[in-house]
């Protein structure tokens, strides 16, 4: 408790210094306003005029976007309603020039006045949803009268990596709740033998949770009712029988990816480095991953290598507009993904409208609340990263699609060459795999893709890079990591494998799969025939007996 007081009491502290600082640079900021006010007033060519006139509304864009954000809510008002009068002058020079002077006059009365900074109140943040661990992350409980369909998802979900267990009556499911909450509920909706639906029971099991679980509902109603209750409980999957279970463990990934996953990564980038740094401080608060950038002219370096997830643009910069910079990021295919969204004074919905046809997704006005900054990225990361993952990874595994795999070989060998340290690469191929589908059908052949594409995802390390290279064939990526130990890593998941049973109706099996392995301390001279090596070592494991990795 006392920890977390005190990461509050930071927190404020940061943003109190934050507001100080801002504080601060007003004193030097609105003396400069004050005098091009006055430049304004004395010049009397056009083009000075319009010149000046410029720079002031430049300054007073910036100053109402920033100052309500650190507080100054009456001063960033005014700078508003005094940059929208600057631009009715921009479009027009022609008014009176008493006109102009009480405009002046006008800029000169809001520099003189004397500004502190407010005392920031303790924030009500509404911080999204963090990682969840629950007491098994892997175990699953299964409620289906069905004693066939029950066990039959239970044992091929055990081949995918988890712990199962199937429950007929609600009553033994409480028992169970009672000793372990698990990672994860399946429910069937219809339980003719129960007082409850499998959804009623579902209702009423959440709302006296303190956390309520993934659910995932399994039903023969596919009426747009029964789905719209499933959503009601807060069903994260809905799935018709007769199940396909590789569809619903996918499903079931998925919501374990997103309750387990990375924080997600930001980039800021403001030439008014104050503001910035205060919207970092907040969604750094929130849990993200956040830098910023100052110069546009660096934005390929820190694309590259921060590979955010979010951009946050400023409109108005100098030397290159917001939506200039976004069309620059638009112009690279990596990045096509990346939403962008402009946070910006501007208020002009024709210049708004302007700036995401060019190339954004989203436009937030500045001053804005932290808790709708924080909901506006949230909700944009989560989406993107949903998206990325939908198209860069394959259907059936959730494992990186041939191309993006093959370009993590690229990334890990270029890194392996500037460090010096190892990296393995290592092939792997499903031995008789052909044999497997004429003998027990394709589905118990995707059942056996699938199981080793989880057994390869909970062996090996988060750094590594996990890829379906094509059909029954896998690629794997092992940063920092010499050829003996990769070889010991990929010998024992061979033998996991093995040790595996699928059934398909009712005949019971198993598999094996061999593996070749290359690493860029083996050869260095040959260090860009990375993938080629590894491929030439599995060709000679399935020519010298199958089941073993070289």
């Amino acid at each position: 408790m006392t920890k977390g007081i005190s990461a509050e009491a930071e927190f404020q502290q940061h943003l109190q210094q934050l507001s100080s600082a801002f504080a601060l640079r007003l004193q030097e900021d609105m003396p400069l306003l004050k005098l091009n006010a006055e430049r304004l007033l004395h010049c009397s060519k056009p083009h000075e005029q319009l010149q000046h006139l410029q720079a002031l509304r430049d300054q007073l864009h910036k100053l109402a976007g920033a100052a309500g954000t650190f507080g100054f809510s009456s001063l960033g008002q005014r700078a508003r309603e005094l940059e929208l009068e600057a631009d009715k002058w921009l479009e027009t020079l022609q008014k009176k020039e008493q006109s102009l002077q009480d405009f002046s006059r006008s800029l000169q009365q809001l520099a003189s006045q004397q500004f502190q900074a407010p005392i920031i109140e303790e924030p009500t943040l509404k911080r999204p949803p963090a990682a969840r661990s629950y007491p098994s992350s892997r175990c699953i409980y299964i409620l289906e009268d069905q004693p066939a369909i029950g066990e039959h998802m239970r044992l091929t979900l055990n081949n995918f990596g988890y712990q199962a267990e199937h429950f007929m009556r609600i009553v033994d499911l409480e028992q169970a709740l009672d000793t372990q909450l698990p990672g994860a509920l399946i429910v069937d909706v219809n339980l003719p033998d129960e007082a409850l639906t499998g959804l009623q029971y579902a209702t009423q099991l959440q709302q006296r949770l303190e956390e309520p679980l993934p659910l995932l509902v399994i039903t023969t109603q596919d009426d747009f009712a029964t789905h719209l209750e499933a959503v009601r409980v807060g069903a994260l999957g809905f799935f018709t029988k007769p199940v396909d279970i590789t569809q619903l463990e996918n499903r079931l990934e998925r919501c374990f990816a997103q309750q387990q996953g990375e924080p997600y990564r930001v980039l800021i980038i403001d030439d008014d480095r104050e503001l910035a740094s205060r919207f970092s401080l907040i969604l750094r608060g929130a849990n993200m991953l956040v830098e910023m950038l100052h110069d546009p002219a660096e934005i390929f370096t820190c694309m590259r290598s921060f590979n955010p997830e979010v951009v946050l643009l400023d409109v108005s910069m100098p030397g290159c507009t917001g939506p200039e910079l976004a069309q620059i990021i638009r112009m690279n295919d990596d990045w096509l993904r990346v939403p962008i969204v402009y946070l910006s004074a501007e208020t002009d919905i024709n210049r708004q409208m302007n700036a995401l046809i060019k190339a954004g997704d989203d436009f937030l006005t500045k001053p804005i609340s932290d808790n709708a900054l924080i909901a506006a990225v949230f909700s944009r990361a989560q989406r993107a990263r949903l998206l990325s993952n939908a198209l860069s990874r394959d259907s059936l595994t959730g494992l990186l699609k041939h191309g993006d795999i093959k370009e993590q070989v690229d990334i890990e060998l270029e890194r392996a060459q500037r460090s010096g340290k190892p990296a393995s690469v290592a092939m792997l191929d499903i031995d008789f795999f052909k044999k497997v589908n004429d003998s027990y059908g394709h589905a118990a052949g995707d059942n056996v893709i699938r199981a080793l594409a989880n057994l390869l995802r909970q062996r090996l390390r988060r750094v590594d890079s996990l890829g379906r290279y094509g059909g029954e064939e896998f690629l794997v990526v092992l940063p920092d990591c010499p050829a003996e130990q990769a070889w010991r890593i990929l010998d024992e998941i061979r033998q996991r494998f093995a040790e595996l049973h699928f059934i398909a109706g009712e005949q019971q099996f198993s598999v094996t799969l061999s593996a070749g392995v290359a690493c860029t301390s083996d050869d260095p001279a040959q260090a860009n025939d990375l993938l080629e090596r590894a491929d030439r070592t599995l060709y000679a494991a399935k020519h010298g007996g199958r089941n073993q990795v070289r």
